[in-house]
């Protein structure tokens, strides 16, 4: 791992985790318990993920599954904008914590599947 510092990748997501807790158990009675979970869940699960891929030596499929749930988010973020359960200030940082997330962990995957082409 050159250019990526797991760790560092482990931090902001849980930086992110801390953020969007709080805020869900916010959202409006009517979203709190479908919206709010299901953006709590996948927070969680990309925490879970890029913590096992830190402690596995063949991390593409956990790196993988991170990915995708950085994506679920983005999605469930832009629909709780859509729906205004959160405003625009938060819709902003939302968005710039997980494009900057989903970008260090593209890049942890990339930097993996590269090595792991190179060796046999």
């Amino acid at each position: 791992m050159s250019t990526i510092e797991p760790a560092l990748v482990v931090q902001k997501a849980y930086d992110w985790v801390l953020w969007v807790v709080p805020k869900a158990e916010r959202f409006p009675k009517s979203y709190r318990f479908t919206l709010g979970d299901l953006l709590v869940k996948a927070s969680l699960e990309l925490l879970l993920h890029l913590v096992d891929a830190t402690y596995q030596s063949r991390n593409a499929g956990a790196l993988g599954a991170a990915a995708k749930e950085v994506n679920r988010i983005r999605y469930l973020v832009r629909l709780a904008k859509d729906l205004r359960v959160i405003n625009i200030d938060s819709h902003e940082f939302a968005a710039k914590a997980i494009d900057e997330i989903g970008k260090m962990t593209g890049g942890w995957l990339k930097s993996v599947r590269q090595s792991s082409e190179r060796t046999p």
